[in-house]
């Protein structure tokens, strides 16, 4: 079974059902309406109260801070990056999304799962509701404002992902979100005041940067660090390396990111190339989505055990991508 990089806590919700019609579409965007209308979307707003977004932050650690390229805190504004706070099968849960250049300025990519997930088992395919996206989040606080979602953008061959066929599915763990404006009637994109490119179909094997607000480390010594609380982003730096899975499990082709410990949360976090942390920009080549390990020979491992842990997921693709951005952008 994959295990993708979210983590949750219960709560009632009610879950939009995709029709059979929808998953058995021939391969392509598929556009979801979530909060359209005012009432809907002050519906969202009111769902997550103070105390509901404080449920998805961990308790914190007495451990001293740590850092390195596979995993530190960005201490400095990150205002295209943010939390996307959402309700998955009955339970909140939490992710991270970018804002990207968009007609409508409007848009963020996620991870698949993030929008448009099944429950534990692979069954029972639905769109994510209340979702609430958060640029700049951290220690509570929006600094951008709130944004609603107004629609989810997912590949039809991801709405039939079974949780296990990671060579057929992976490579569709990609999604967009189209936001509706914010409270003074700002869009994402004006009220951020930036937005960061895509790349589609850019080599893997670049040094890249890889964000996230990860509700966990794999790194016991890092574990309960605001940084992996949920609190405040993170971020790691390094060579990508390509994820094929295992022999037993094999991926789908298309897996690239870099040594890191981010866990839970950093889903849908983006993957950047040529990034500049003078400006916080770069161009988005891919998302944060699952692990691989590797030995010390760049072997795959099939456990944890003495391996280092990579945080992988798709390379942004003019195949699967780029028709769910244009789909997203002037929708």
């Amino acid at each position: 079974m994959i295990t993708r990089l979210f983590f949750s806590a219960v709560a009632a919700a009610s879950v939009a059902v995709l029709a059979p019609s929808a998953a058995s579409a021939a391969a392509g965007p598929v556009v979801q309406p979530l909060a359209t209308s005012p009432a809907e979307q002050q519906a969202v707003l009111d769902y997550w109260t103070p105390d509901r977004l404080s449920a998805l932050t961990q308790p914190s650690s007495d451990n001293p801070p740590k850092a390195g390229p596979d995993g530190a805190p960005w201490t400095q504004p990150a205002p295209t990056v943010g939390r996307l706070f959402f309700t998955d099968h009955g339970e909140d849960v939490s992710c991270t999304a970018t804002v990207v250049d968009s007609a409508n300025r409007s848009t963020i990519v996620t991870a698949g799962h993030c929008v448009n997930n099944t429950d534990l088992i692979g069954e029972h395919n639905a769109w994510n509701t209340h979702s609430l996206f958060i640029p700049g989040y951290h220690d509570g606080q929006a600094p951008y404002g709130k944004f609603v979602a107004r629609a989810g953008v997912a590949d039809a061959t991801w709405l039939q992902n079974d949780q296990i066929n990671a060579q057929k599915f992976d490579s569709y763990d990609q999604a967009f979100v189209v936001l509706n404006a914010g409270a003074d009637g700002h869009l994402v994109q004006d009220t951020v005041g930036a937005a960061q490119h895509l790349g589609f179909d850019l080599p893997g094997d670049a040094d890249v940067h890889q964000f996230g607000y990860p509700r966990a480390a794999s790194d016991p010594a890092r574990e309960g660090l605001p940084e992996y609380t949920g609190a405040r982003l993170a971020f790691c730096h390094g060579p990508a390396r390509h994820w094929p899975g295992t022999p037993d499990a094999p991926d789908s082709a298309d897996q690239w990111g870099t040594a890191c410990v981010m866990g839970g949360g950093s889903s849908g976090g983006p993957r950047l190339r040529d990034f500049d942390p003078a400006t916080g920009l770069g161009t988005v080549v891919g998302d944060n989505t699952h692990a691989g390990f590797f030995d010390a020979s760049g072997k795959p491992c099939t456990s944890a055990d003495g391996c280092t842990r990579y945080l992988v997921g798709p390379q942004f693709s003019e195949a699967v991508t780029k028709p769910l951005y244009e789909a997203a952008q002037h929708a």
